[in-house]
């Protein structure tokens, strides 16, 4: 009796010990996890707030995909802007994602994507990275400035310009840019207006130098090109003048290569947008 007694017990003890080894494995597991999860989310954490307020080093990192990669803009004061992120940098940072991202700022041991989500705007989401390949996926999330083709802007109507016709400013919006002939074979020039405005927006396009009746035309479509309105008084520039009926109308003056892509030809694309940046993170 004895002999199954302490057998009996040594099965208990053992069955006992099992249990207790299972638990400390479990809770040894999940001290891990949480570890990790917290190491996750602070370094994550880190690299949203880093890129969303420097523009890189060097600033123009984009140009070349090299330096350290930065995504806040950088107006035309030379001066950061907090909270913000640059469309341009954000495809050059898609375009080579696992060595500046996952490689660079990751250490290589954490997947990730981002995007760029405009609030109130017309425009398309923006997502770069990698696939979501895990149940288990941390999110951030920062409201921030975003630019898209804000770049091609020559004037904003919204701003105070100057007019040649005396018109009232109160009632009107006039600016004007100069233009060289040879400008034309590389670049196009339009009027974007914000849909809003159409219909209800005039417009007179003319030459200081071209001395001709000028008559106001209805701004029947949002996207109004310019290039074969403007007149030159000689072979080599002329200075165009833009007169709206409208005291700061939602409407933008801009310059765009001759390859532009004609689908992105839109208001919301050439202003400053607020937008929602998200960055996905799992291991």
């Amino acid at each position: 009796m004895k002999v199954i007694e302490i057998s009996i017990i040594l099965i208990m003890v053992l069955l006992i010990f099992g249990v207790i080894l299972t638990s400390a494995e479990n809770s040894l597991d999940k001290v891990i996890k949480a570890q990790e999860i917290n190491n996750m989310e602070k370094l994550t954490s880190e690299v949203i707030d880093s890129l969303i307020n420097n523009p890189g080093v060097p600033d123009n990192w984009n140009d070349y995909g090299k330096g350290t990669p930065g995504l806040a803009i950088v107006n035309t004061d030379g001066q950061i802007v907090p909270n913000s992120v640059s469309y341009q940098k954000l495809i050059a940072l898609g375009n080579d994602y696992n060595k500046l991202v996952y490689d660079k700022l990751f250490n290589s041991k954490i997947h990730t994507s981002m995007e760029l989500i405009q609030k109130e705007s017309t425009v398309s989401s923006v997502k770069i990275g990698e696939l979501d390949e895990s149940d288990d996926v941390f999110l951030l999330s920062r409201l921030v400035k975003c630019d898209f083709y804000k770049s091609y802007v020559l004037k904003d109507f919204q701003n105070e310009g100057k007019c040649n016709k005396h018109h009232n400013q109160d009632k009107h919006s006039c600016n004007y840019f100069k233009v060289f002939k040879g400008n034309l074979k590389n670049s196009d020039y339009y009027l974007l207006i914000d849909n809003t405005e159409k219909y209800d927006l005039s417009y007179i396009i003319g030459s200081t130098r071209v001395v001709k009746e000028q008559y106001w035309s209805k701004a029947i479509s949002d996207t109004i090109y310019l290039n074969d309105k403007i007149e030159f008084y000689d072979d080599t520039s002329a200075v165009v003048f833009i007169h709206l009926d409208k005291a700061k109308p939602r409407a933008l003056l801009v310059s765009v290569p001759k390859d532009f892509n004609k689908d992105f030809l839109e208001y919301d694309y050439f202003r400053t947008n607020d937008c929602q940046f998200v960055l996905r993170a799992w291991y």
